[in-house]
């Protein structure tokens, strides 16, 4: 399984984004341009040491993202989706890609998925920060496949 960001805009949120896919062993691609240095202190800083544990690839371009060899379905985040992500059957290769925070992606990358799904919402919500969602879907994904990774080992008792 893999997460893929399509030209994120804010720093915190693509480090917020890193974390997460370090954390639960999931790789990551990253498909430019961003709209930030991606050597900027505040992705450094959301990211913190998780990003040294990271498995990711960095895109040029949604063409140069296009042209990479890939396995499975890409999975498309949306507000534009009818599907919501908890009736979805997820795959171990699955992609799940979301897109920038200020304009979600272009209909090109709209209509290369292989599904859409969205995050239903009590009206007059629209949306949850894009880091969030990911957590949502990709905690659904893993769930599902039973691919969350190692499992941490039981928790002690509070000692006094």
């Amino acid at each position: 399984m893999r997460l893929v960001l399509f030209e994120p805009d804010i720093p915190q949120n693509a480090g917020t984004l890193m974390r997460l896919a370090a954390g639960l062993g999931v790789a990551l691609d990253l498909i430019e341009p961003c709209g930030f240095v991606l050597d900027d202190r505040r992705l450094r800083r959301a990211g913190m040491d998780y990003l040294d544990h990271l498995d990711w690839v960095r895109h040029s371009s949604w063409s140069a993202y296009r042209a990479a060899p890939h396995a499975g379905r890409l999975v498309l985040l949306t507000t534009r989706a009818a599907i919501p992500y908890t009736d979805f059957r997820f795959a171990p290769g699955d992609r799940i890609l979301v897109g920038r925070e200020s304009a979600g992606v272009p209909d090109e990358v709209h209509d290369a998925a292989d599904a859409r799904l969205v995050i239903p919402m009590v009206p007059p919500a629209r949306s949850l920060n894009v880091a969030v969602s990911a957590a949502m879907v990709l905690g659904e994904a893993l769930r599902q496949t039973a691919a969350a990774g190692p499992q941490p080992s039981p928790a002690q008792p509070d000692t006094p």
